[in-house]
Formats: structure tokens, sequence, C-alpha cells
């Protein structure tokens, strides 16, 4: 292990607290959010006429200003060290991509952020739009209103929503829970910091959505927010910033899907979003996304809530949109091949360390060396199935072994035997 001398412990305090103040003045969502009004343009317009977005001009020169100070901090060898640079270089690159927002460089950056559909894996084949397309197809063709006995849920308002999410969080956050605020206007149902759940007061909400809302959002992004604050000597593990995106997602994601809280129609959103951004790169235009949307069975404002989330701080007529969506998809392959990986190693201990902060896969052996020497405290906010691990790693012991089993051995032989068998029970 990577000794971690006073000097260099001293140097990463200082950095990380710079990079604290840096990244408060770095609010992408709220930086690139688009007016209520250009949505009620759009529809009423037929959903015909492209969105007329202008942005605030973002001026990043204070932000380089207290980043280059974190670079003459941050340099050498040490995991430590490089921990913090990674997490400026991405600052850097947040900040860059806010000024060009509505011109080509605000895709460039994002990809760079972000990355695209295209990007390969680790293992160098594999790729974000291929589990996308894969999942897309295996998803489309299901009757979703069938997969319940009893048929689709009952919805409610974000009023009966909020009653039933603040009960489910009492009983995990011992009286420490985030408060839940209902707001107008929100890029998504409802957005979590350590201290609010925001949720969009004209949505509505089934049972299901309270299941996804409390893994993803609140025993997640809330419970690593809240874990993060506790980091007195490195605040930056309580901000949810750029390099965190996708490691954040797909762990909120991974979680619904452990929990059983993912369903299908959320899980093909998230797919669908993915193939979108790509059409966009590909060159389509805002109502081209939107069309596509439509014949995924949106209604228009949905249609248009995904579309937005495409192009927002990019190009309307295309080539350049905003990839964050695409982290969703990669982060869970991410996380999920990661803990595969650690369980298979014996390292199970490094599982809960995703809690302690906000942080990326690759900032683990710089934050294991911190949590080792006694510099960071445990994470206390822990969603069920990290606190009590065993049906996770058992899950995660049998997963590892599933890249051994050929699929389409398994698949043709099925297949033949299944050809001829009936539809029961109203599955045709």
């Amino acid at each position: 292990m990577a000794s971690l001398s006073p000097k260099i412990y001293k140097q990463a305090r200082a950095a990380a607290k710079l990079l604290k103040q840096a990244e408060r003045k770095i609010r992408i969502l709220r930086t690139v959010a688009w007016a209520p009004e250009i949505g009620e343009g759009f529809l009423a317009s037929g959903c015909q006429a492209l969105p007329q977005v202008d942005y605030a001009k973002f001026d990043g020169a204070e932000i380089r200003d207290a980043l280059s100070k974190v670079e003459n901090l941050t340099k050498g060898e040490h995991p430590v060290l490089q921990w913090l640079a990674r997490i400026s270089d991405k600052l850097t690159l947040a900040s860059a991509m806010l000024e060009g927002m509505g011109t080509p460089a605000f895709y460039t950056y994002s990809k760079q952020i972000y990355g695209t559909p295209t990007d390969t894996m680790l293992d160098g084949h594999t790729r974000n739009i291929d589990l996308a397309q894969h999942l897309d197809d295996a998803l489309s063709g299901l009757h979703f209103d069938q997969l319940v006995l009893g048929g689709v849920e009952e919805s409610f308002n974000a009023k009966e929503f909020a009653l039933r999410l603040a009960e489910k969080l009492d009983k995990y956050f011992d009286g420490n829970a985030p408060s839940i605020e209902l707001v107008p206007h929100l890029s998504a149902k409802a957005l979590a910091s350590s201290r609010r759940i925001r949720v969009r007061s004209s949505a509505r909400f089934t049972k299901m959505d309270v299941r996804q809302l409390l893994h993803h959002e609140a025993l997640v992004h809330a419970a690593t927010a809240m874990n993060g604050r506790l980091q007195i000597d490195f605040p930056i593990l309580g901000a949810a910033h750029a390099g965190t995106t996708e490691i954040q997602e797909g762990l909120a994601v991974f979680a619904e899907i452990i929990t059983g809280a993912m369903d299908p129609v959320r899980f093909r959103r998230l797919v669908d979003r993915v193939i979108a951004i790509q059409m966009s790169v590909d060159g389509a235009d805002f109502t081209e996304v939107f069309r596509f949307f439509k014949d995924c069975d949106c209604t228009n404002a949905q249609a248009y809530e995904d579309t937005r989330r495409v192009f927002r701080g990019g190009v309307i007529t295309g080539g350049a949109p905003f990839t964050k969506d695409g982290v969703y998809l990669n982060g869970l392959l991410r996380i999920h091949n990661f803990m595969r990986t650690a369980t298979k190693l014996g390292r199970a201990d490094l599982l809960r360390l995703l809690f302690v902060g906000k942080l990326d896969i690759e900032d683990v052996p710089a934050i294991a060396i911190l949590a080792a020497e006694g510099k960071l405290t445990p994470p206390q906010t822990l969603p069920p199935w990290a606190k009590d691990m065993r049906f996770l790693v058992s899950y995660l012991a049998y997963s590892s072994f599933l890249n051994r089993v050929k699929l389409p051995g398994f698949q043709s032989y099925y297949q033949d035997k299944l050809a001829d068998v009936p539809d029961l029970w109203g599955f045709a």
C-alpha cells in the first residue's frame, strides 16, 4: 500500500477543499435547464417547431484560477493526489462545457465527461449502444400491462407520493431523512441531495415509483451525499460533481435492480435515451428524436421531456447532444462488473466503500488508502442490501460465473423446444 506521508496528506486536504469551492460554482443541470414556456410553445405548435433556446453566458475564469492552484498541489504519483487531479480535470471540462452551451463545443466536452454510446468499455469491444439495443429488442416485445396480475398499478399525485415516500424514509434514515419538497419544474420526476428530495408537482406516481425513488434517489444519491458530508478533511466526497455522475447513476440503477424495484417501462426509458443520444450524434434534430420517443408509446409531454434531456445545452438541429443520460447504462455495467470482480477476489470489504461519499470506481484505491489510514469516516447511512450483504454477495458470486456460460447454445435449444408452445393466460 502506498504510504500517506504528512506532506502528501496536507497537500491532499488543501486540494480537496479548493475543489469543493470550485465545484460549488458548477451547477450543470441548473445551468442548462430550459424555461417551462419552451415546452409549452413546442407542444402548442403541434410538436412541429424546433424549440428556440437562449442560454445565459457562463464564465469559468474564476473556476480556472482555483483549479490552477489544485494542479500545483496534486503533482505526484501518489494515488490520493492522482484522484484529486482527476476531479480537477473533470471540473475543468465541466466548466468549459458550460461555456460552450448552444454550440458544437458543448458536445466536445460533454463526451469527454460522460462518454458517448459508441465508446468501448474495458474489455475493448462492449459498447453502451450495444446494451441499449439489446435491451430495447428484449423489452419492446413485452406487453407490460400483462406482467402484473390485476393490471397496471393505480397512479396518484405528487402530494400523495411525498407522503408515502416520507413514511419509508423515516424507517431508513433514523431521524435524519432529507425533506421532501414539491416543485413545479424539474428535469426528472424527482432529484435528491443530502438535505432534500425535490419532486415535480405535476408528475403522477405509482407504488413502484415509491420503491424506485426510495432506493435510487434516497438510499443512493442522498445517502452518499450525507456520508460524504462527514468527510471533514475531504469535503469533495460530498459533492455531486461531473466526475461522479456515471458511478452514482450506475449504483442507483443497480440498487433498483438488486431490490426488485426496477420495472420494464422505466428500464426501457433509460435504454431509449441512449439510443436517442446516438440519433442526435448522427444528426437527428429535436423533432426527429421527439418522434422516436413518441413511437416508444410516450405521451407528447413525456416525449418532450425525454427529448429535452438529450438536447439541453447542445445543438437543437442535431449533431451535438448532451450525453449525460448515457451514463445510467454505462455506469450500471461498470458497477456490476466491479462488484462481481471484487467478490471473486475476496474483496467484499470494498463494496461498502462505494457509499463513503460520491466517487468514481477509479478512485477506489485512493479512497481505500485514506480509509485504511483512518482519514475517512465509515459510511453511516447505507441501504439494507449494503448493510446485510449476504444476498448481494451470493448473487454476485453466481453472476460472476455467467460469463463462462455460452448463451447461444442454451438459447437455440430452448428456442426449438418452445417454438410450438401456445401462449398462456393473455400473454399473446
